[in-house]
């Protein structure tokens, strides 16, 4: 498959599968390109040790809708009632997918954060970045903007003035990633980048894609930097596809299915549209569709090093305790966050 076409692909079957139907062809195209950051030299292939344990699907989490920024539609797993969070992650919210009109689309106006990562990945649409360091810069399709907000930052995702004025279809996601303690404070950055610098991978019968954002999957890794070691893979299983991921055994895991369904684990637990399926203890993860499904299943797997630290968050902050929560919203009043310049 062709570098930029999986998020196309991808977002073809999500419109396809809410529409009723089982498959639609694409074309290739250029997504904008707009690298505000420096990245690490891509890693080198290595074998993973051959996986012995499968994690088993310990609970299902239904996924919430809610809207989010100036009135955004979004689809939350957590944090909810049902669940707070799950460490090292803060919040899944799946943006849309949803429609605008002409001069209707609406984003998240300028807000600060401190304490973790937001990670914006997009699927259809696109999305404008902008934050009080000056980094700017535009997301399309299969583009990812990974901010560590550390000690302080305002930003702003808001659709751009041409998506703004035209309409259109957007779908992505936005994921918090905590930071440990030792580095809640830590130099503020931002990484962006687009489609085709990302990884993809598919299996030798064909059946199943991965796009690798962070970590690595059937032998291609990818070279965006974290400060917690994080997967996060974007998979498309065909109907009969079967997968076995490797996860490092000192992982939290979950999958987030936002199209079809399908089974994982040794006893073939259901998992479909919304689920927020949650792993127990093991080395790995499997993930099946039956010839019979009549979609593709589409989801997000995620495993990252818990820290075990004690979580507070209150608004746009996640700190250890309330006394860093009240700190950090002094020192946005007080203008220590910065603000973004006017254009």
């Amino acid at each position: 498959m062709k570098r930029r076409e999986f998020t196309k692909v991808a977002a073809a079957v999500a419109a396809a599968t809410v529409a009723g139907k089982a498959g639609t062809s694409l074309i290739d195209g250029d997504a904008p390109r707009n690298v505000a950051a420096s990245h690490p030299p891509a890693q080198p292939q290595r074998v993973a040790p051959a996986p012995t344990s499968p994690r088993s699907v310990e609970r299902i989490v239904v996924s919430q809708r809610t809207l989010e920024g100036a009135g955004f539609p979004v689809r939350r797993p957590f944090p909810t009632r049902a669940l707070r969070h799950f460490d090292p992650f803060v919040l899944i919210d799946e943006m849309g997918p949803v429609t605008w009109g002409p001069g209707k689309a609406l984003g998240a106006p300028d807000h600060p954060h401190r304490g973790f990562e937001t990670v914006s990945y997009i699927l259809e649409g696109s999305v404008q970045h902008a934050d009080s360091l000056g980094h700017r810069g535009i997301l399309g399709p299969g583009g990812v903007q990974w901010m560590t907000a550390g000690s302080g930052i305002v930003h702003a995702e808001e659709p751009p003035p041409a998506f703004k004025r035209d309409g259109g279809r957007m779908h992505g996601f936005q994921l918090w990633v905590n930071l440990p303690a030792k580095l809640k404070l830590t130099k503020p950055r931002y990484q962006e980048m687009q489609a085709d610098e990302f990884p993809e991978a598919t299996t030798p019968d064909g059946l199943a894609k991965v796009r690798v954002i962070a970590g690595e999957a059937l032998g291609v890794r990818s070279r965006i930097d974290v400060h917690t070691p994080i997967i996060y893979q974007h998979w498309l299983l065909q109907p009969g596809a079967k997968v076995t991921q490797s996860i490092p055994a000192d992982h939290n895991a979950c999958l987030y299915v936002f199209g079809g369904a399908g089974t994982s684990g040794p006893d073939d637990k259901s998992v479909t549209d919304g689920d927020l399926a949650i792993y127990g203890p093991g080395d790995a993860v499997t993930l099946h569709v039956p010839r019979t499904a009549k979609a593709p299943l589409q989801a997000l797997l995620l495993a990252g090093q818990p820290h075990g630290d004690p979580i507070v968050q209150y608004g746009p902050f996640v700190m250890n305790n309330m006394a860093q929560i009240q700190q950090a919203y002094r020192d946005y009043q007080a203008g220590k966050m910065g603000e973004i310049a006017p254009t």
